[in-house]
């Protein structure tokens, strides 16, 4: 049953089909009939691998209407899921909100070795741009789908605070432009004439043109007669050119933890007292050394705050800011949604599991730092929501998995639809126990079978060390081989699994990355290696999820490599078989043949980011072409005294970070 009044518009080539028409009819029918006076109402979908369940997902959301966070448990799954909602709701707002740093070390405390690490990031200044796109959306309109990572349970400032800030003019406005400049720099934009980039204004005479927070290629141009908005322009930043002519315009705040003049200096004056209790109490513990620490670097940042209105790490006061109570959960991405929206956690047995342990790690982190003078014990409500304050903010939630665990089945209590047939007849694949004592030699000769059919492999490991030296050697044996791990950035992860769908590699090898939501329809092998030795990564359910890899190809097997055969192993094999007979049967009813998905290799978030990074590379490449060999030279001897120094001080990512640029300058150097 269709929501005539719904917002959202689903475009596909496809109608549900198989299990998936039950499965929509049962999750939009249980949320439709919910009063939300008898409490939060939650429900599982259980799909197993290709049985098209973003297909369900997005078929619930035109039929609800509502504003839907989907939650995934990494920002893999999460650019996967982004680009395919893009695909079916290309008129609706479709957002994509994961952490911005593309490498981040926390602050932190050792007291055994009293080693004081600063923080230290690099944000993705393209993920940020996104990020406030989302915030903006959601503000605005109505018909928003945002794919986030886990990260949107942490703080990000007050939505109120971020909306009232937020400027809007009409033309026809009497505007004096000194406040406008003003309220500009208020919300955290800065002023420069000669270089726009985001977040800056410029004034050219009776013109000012402003970069907003969530754009990356439109300029909003104000145009003056004396104090009268005669125009609102949107232009292109490059050429210049008119876009679009508005009759209004809405411009947000450059940062989430914007605060207004008045709330400032009552958050000064709270500080001033919280700072002013802890001394005391600190010398009454005979703590003077940490008295002074905190005293000093309290003391700062209160003239950083009252002189410039930010300072270095001001979310640690953001509890000033919101005038919350301690240890009240801080506003999140969630609070942007209002109270009425549709909680999808895709891959829910490894999410939700995600959501209950941030705080403790943080709050372990922070409570070092209180304890030897580092900070104010407000930094402790500068945090994750805990798992129930989390579950309390929703009122209605579909976990998604193909192996839910217990923690959603209990939530849900009966309310679970099955998927388990794959509308295009696909089984799951066949699968293998052979013995590991040769697994390396063997998987070798299985792969060269496969690469010579033109499909692609998959090899998970239990740990680094063994994924890097299998890269190693069946690159040394001649395969188009790439390794996977945690360590590998936003951007370049996704470009790695576009290129293994493009053949520009055979094998993709990792450890824990390959398991859940990875759509690869081109891998025909999967292989698991150390499969019998017991532990998270060779669960049931970690095994399925695996095996599942394998099962978007009509040729799809999988290879289970150990000594003996677990209880683990035995249970996998055994729900596998189950499913697959279950598919063999629909298959012979409905007269199917089973047919690999043929899917578009869609660059999607890919596409958006490494657009924002060629940028970035252009703008380097120019600038380095502009000096003079005396300059240029100077400039690398520069880049590697400071490559040295992050060395010495163990910033090992930043001493690569700067290599790599020294590289590319001398690569340039060449070309040119």
């Amino acid at each position: 049953m269709n929501n005539p009044k719904s917002p959202f518009k689903l475009v596909s080539a496809f109608a549900p089909m198989g299990d998936q028409i039950s499965a929509i009819k049962e999750i939009t029918e249980h949320f439709s009939g919910h009063d939300k006076r008898s409490g939060p109402c939650y429900h599982t979908l259980l799909g197993v691998t290709g049985s098209g369940k973003t297909f369900t997902m997005a078929n619930v959301i035109e039929r609800l209407g509502k504003k839907t966070l989907i939650l995934a448990p990494n920002k893999t799954l999460a650019g996967q899921l982004f680009a395919e909602f893009k695909e079916f709701f290309p008129h609706n707002k479709v957002e994509y909100f994961v952490s911005y740093y593309d490498y981040y070390r926390p602050e932190a405390y050792v007291p055994s070795s009293d080693t004081y690490i600063e923080k230290d990031s690099a944000i993705n200044d393209e993920i940020d741009k996104l990020r406030h796109s989302t915030t903006r959306s959601l503000i605005d309109a109505d018909d928003v789908i945002v794919v986030a990572s886990v990260s949107c349970i942490y703080g990000l400032g007050s939505p109120e605070e971020y909306q009232e800030h937020r400027l809007t003019y009409f033309v026809g406005d009497e505007i004096n432009r000194k406040d406008l400049l003003s309220d500009l720099i208020d919300i955290q934009f800065k002023r420069n004439d000669f270089d726009l980039t985001r977040g800056c204004f410029r004034v050219l005479g009776d013109i000012v043109d402003i970069f907003p927070s969530h754009e990356d290629s439109k300029v909003i141009r104000l145009e003056f007669f004396d104090t009268t908005l005669e125009n609102i322009r949107i232009i292109d930043p490059l050429t210049q050119k008119t876009a679009e002519n508005i009759n209004k315009v809405s411009i947000y705040p450059m940062s989430h933890y914007v605060i207004g003049r008045e709330r400032l200096k009552k958050a000064i004056k709270t500080i001033q007292s919280e700072l002013k209790e802890r001394l005391i109490s600190l010398e009454a513990e005979g703590k003077l050394v940490e008295k002074q620490r905190l005293e000093m670097r309290t003391r700062m940042d209160l003239e950083m705050l009252a002189e410039m209105g930010v300072c270095s790490g001001i979310e640690n006061y953001s509890r000033h800011f919101t005038g919350q109570e301690e240890g009240d959960p801080p506003p999140t991405l969630l609070e942007f949604f209002g109270d009425d929206f549709l909680l999808m956690v895709d891959e829910s047995h490894i999410a939700l599991p995600q959501v209950g342990a941030m705080y403790k790690g943080d709050r372990s982190r922070k409570m070092n730092l209180v304890d030897h003078g580092f900070r104010l014990p407000s930094a402790l409500d500068n945090r994750p929501l805990k798992g129930d304050e989390f579950m309390t903010k929703i009122q209605k939630a579909l976990f998604v998995s193909a192996t839910p665990a217990a923690t959603e089945l209990a939530l849900s209590e009966n309310f679970v639809s099955q998927q388990l047939i794959r509308p295009t007849g696909l089984l799951d694949p066949e699968i293998e126990f052979r013995q590991g004592k040769d697994q390396v030699q063997n998987f070798l000769l299985e792969s060269r079978k496969v690469i010579k059919q033109g499909f692609r492999i998959l090899a998970t490991t239990l740990t680094k060390k063994l994924a890097e030296e299998l890269a190693s050697f069946y690159s040394q044996e001649g395969l188009k081989v790439r390794y996977l791990h945690s360590e590998i950035g936003t951007v370049e992860r996704l470009e790695i699994l576009k290129g293994l769908r493009e053949g520009e590699f055979d094998m993709l090898i990792g450890i824990n990355l390959l398991r859940e939501g990875l759509d690869l329809p081109e891998v025909a092998l999967v292989g698991i290696f150390d499969a019998d030795k017991e532990g998270f990564l060779r669960s049931v359910s970690s095994l399925v999820q695996t095996i599942g890899r394998a099962a978007r190809n009509s040729e799809g097997r999988v290879i289970l490599y150990g000594h003996k055969k677990t209880k683990n192993i035995v249970q996998a094999m055994e729900e596998t078989s189950r499913r697959r007979d279950h598919q063999i049967k629909y298959n012979k009813q409905h007269n199917i043949t089973p047919t690999t998905i043929i899917k578009e290799i869609s660059g999607g978030i890919i596409e958006i980011l490494s657009k924002a990074n060629k940028k970035k590379t252009d703008l380097k490449q120019d600038k380095i072409l502009k000096l003079s060999p005396n300059e240029l030279k100077k400039h690398i001897e520069e880049l590697k005294k400071k490559m040295k120094i992050a060395a010495s001080e163990l910033r090992f990512e930043e001493a690569a970070r700067i290599r790599d640029e020294i590289k590319m300058i001398q690569e340039i150097q060449l070309y040119y």
